[in-house]
């Protein structure tokens, strides 16, 4: 059955894309806990990350790292967390959230789309 991240990637659903590379791609959270809480997701649909081969799950916190290291620019944030739960959706995917304070892990913000979208702008840049 096919993710809904690959739905996405493919425009048969709404969502925000942040970038793709031909192997991973990056969409905004539907649930944010910030403002820039991106995903990371390889096309690979596979719903474990360890089960991922040795050579894609490199390449994927390679590429985590890539985009990582940019959202951090643009956002200013003290640093970007990482959560990798993979419980709600069938496919790996690295949750990416600029953090500045204890608990912006695990919070809870509604965003404006025009934000997310601005955002989006910033980071293609």
């Amino acid at each position: 059955m096919v993710s809904v991240f690959t739905k996405i990637r493919n425009k048969e659903i709404p969502g925000i894309i942040f970038d793709d590379n031909g192997k991973f791609f990056v969409i905004h959270s539907n649930n944010p806990a910030q403002l820039g809480h991106l995903l990371v997701i390889p096309y690979q649909e596979i719903d474990y990350i360890f089960d991922l081969d040795s050579e894609v799950y490199h390449e994927l916190w390679d590429y985590v790292k890539k985009i990582a290291t940019r959202l951090q620019k643009i956002t200013g944030a003290k640093k970007i967390g990482i959560k990798v739960e993979g419980l709600e959706v069938s496919h790996v995917h690295i949750h990416l959230i600029p953090i500045n304070q204890a608990g912006d892990l695990e919070a809870s913000s509604q965003i404006k789309e025009t934000d997310i979208q601005q955002l989006q702008q910033e980071f293609k840049q």
